[in-house]
């Protein structure tokens, strides 16, 4: 294919923090009195709000908390581990190599501006993209491909020359919404079961290069 331009999601592409994810809503269920005994009791890629709808219902809580209010204790749960979240394996040396190549390159990310702004003090990787777009700025978040559609929108690329990077079912299902190809990263052989509708599945970003993602 020919690619104009490179989105890759955040959490569970750029950033190995899938477990952190899990652990800060599996700490606000069971504040809530749930019993939770799974290492990702959430859905990724949808935006951490929108995960409390369905996990009110699916653990039979009653609270008097709204969404918006348990989407802020996740996020808080989250900070505390923030200073264990590292990159995924090979994304700088991967990141250099498309620089090297002239692709731009943007992020695309369900979450909040708030957590972005707290991952880039802590973690510096803010000049690696050309763009970046957040849930807020579009009215429907994954799987819908509103936000990948703004990000190119922002890069000035066509839909049909942007490669995603993703980690979870609803972001390649939007990357697909969207007219792009997606390349999904799993964290084990279950995940990638998961992750089939993607044109490509890694394992870590050694496993890709520009010459290999022009073969797509």
């Amino acid at each position: 294919m020919k690619i104009s331009a490179i989105i890759f999601d955040l959490d569970g592409t750029v950033l190995s923090n899938e477990d952190e994810y899990g652990a800060a809503f599996a700490n606000v269920l069971r504040s809530l009195g749930a019993k939770v005994n799974l290492e990702y009791p959430h859905v990724g890629g949808i935006g951490v709000k929108e995960n409390w709808p369905g996990l009110l219902k699916k653990y039979k809580i009653n609270t008097e908390k709204t969404t918006d209010e348990l989407a802020r204790q996740t996020q808080q749960e989250y900070l505390k581990q923030l200073s264990k979240v590292q990159l995924k394996d090979g994304f700088e040396v991967f990141v250099r190599e498309l620089k090297a190549s002239e692709i731009p390159i943007a992020l695309a990310t369900s979450n909040v501006r708030l957590m972005l702004e707290e991952t880039f003090n802590k973690i510096d990787i803010e000049g690696y993209f050309d763009a970046v777009t957040t849930g807020e700025e579009v009215m429907a978040k994954k799987p819908a491909p509103d936000l990948f559609l703004k990000t190119a929108q922002k890069l000035g690329v066509e839909p049909s020359e942007c490669l995603v990077f993703e980690d979870s079912g609803a972001g390649i299902a939007a990357a697909k919404a969207a007219g792009m190809k997606a390349v999904a990263i799993a964290r084990d052989e279950d995940h990638a079961k998961s992750l089939t509708a993607a044109d490509l599945v890694i394992r870590n970003y050694k496993e890709v290069s520009p010459e290999i993602l022009s073969r797509l």
